[in-house]
């Protein structure tokens, strides 16, 4: 272990958390992880990590902190409060919160450190689970620059594309575009495949044509095979992006920009939740596609 590098404390070990935690493992970081789950604390020690018994116990001596976990009312849970991160990680302390939350959370938990002199940046990322296990991922950052200058380090051991796109909360309004920008194109993809399939054409032929023209994206090379196979078990989950379009409608509306498109798809997404399929990944939009088109699901 390379003893110059900051060490890291880890919160929140889920589906995109333990792959990163493990990139950070595998470039050298001496990196401590605390999650609700302890199988997954489990995971992290078995690939080089340390498990901690608390929150307080993972950040006590961290030079920099990343969370990630589902949503703003997570956020807040682990950061505020006796047993939260600002309470007990040490002054100078970089908390870096890669989850995916309002802009204004973000705004907030950084006003909120700096009080105790903790720097913040908000990092969400982009790429799905398949970007975390491979470091590809997007990270879009919001903060100030010389914090993410002593982030970026750490960050590229996590992803391929990373940007500070502005202060405080700038990185959670880009990704709030991204989310918009995947369901939208998840559902064109999703209507095609239907369209396609009722017309008799091969579907698999067709979907590696449309992909090599300008109907092609990250998307449909991501996703083609749960289209084909139906498989539909979560790299992200209908919940999340549930949530995502939730935060996108309501920031848009704050400053006074129409999603026409959008707000039909976060309603397509929010029915898809309702008839149980929360739990499975978002391309499973193509289902709800096939209940309006009379197909048995």
């Amino acid at each position: 272990m390379s003893s110059n590098l900051p060490k890291v404390a880890w919160i929140g070990l889920g589906i995109m958390g333990s792959p990163m935690s493990e990139n950070l493992i595998k470039a050298g970081y001496q990196v401590t992880g605390y999650t609700l789950e302890q199988d997954k604390i489990d995971r992290l020690v078995a690939a080089g990590g340390k498990g901690a018994a608390s929150i307080a116990d993972a950040v006590r001596d961290a030079d920099i902190v990343v969370t990630m976990v589902p949503a703003s009312p997570q956020v807040e849970a682990i950061a505020y409060g006796p047993d939260g991160i600002l309470e007990n990680a040490r002054q100078g302390a970089l908390l870096i919160d890669m989850s995916s939350i309002t802009p204004q959370t973000s705004v907030d938990l950084a006003s909120s450190a700096k009080d105790k002199g903790i720097r913040v940046l908000d990092a969400p990322v982009s790429g799905g689970e398949a970007g975390a296990i491979e470091a590809v991922l997007s990270i879009m950052a919001g903060g100030e620059q010389s914090d993410f200058d002593a982030a970026k380090p750490l960050l590229d051991a996590l992803g391929r594309t990373i940007v500070l796109c502005g202060p405080h909360g700038s990185g959670q309004t880009v990704k709030a575009a991204n989310q918009l920008i995947v369901a939208v194109n998840i559902q064109a993809c999703a209507e095609a495949v239907v369209f396609l399939e009722k017309s008799g054409v091969d579907l698999a032929a067709a979907l590696d044509v449309l992909n090599g023209g300008l109907a092609g994206s990250t998307v449909l090379t991501r996703k083609k095979d749960n289209f084909l196979k139906r498989d539909f078990a979560p790299g992200f989950r209908i919940d999340l992006h549930h949530k995502d379009m939730g935060i996108v409608t309501d920031a848009a509306r704050n400053v006074g920009a129409a999603l026409p498109v959008g707000g039909v798809v976060a309603q397509l997404v929010a029915s898809l939740r309702a008839q149980g399929d929360g739990g499975l990944d978002h391309s499973a939009l193509l289902r709800s596609v096939e209940r309006l088109s009379g197909s048995q699901v």
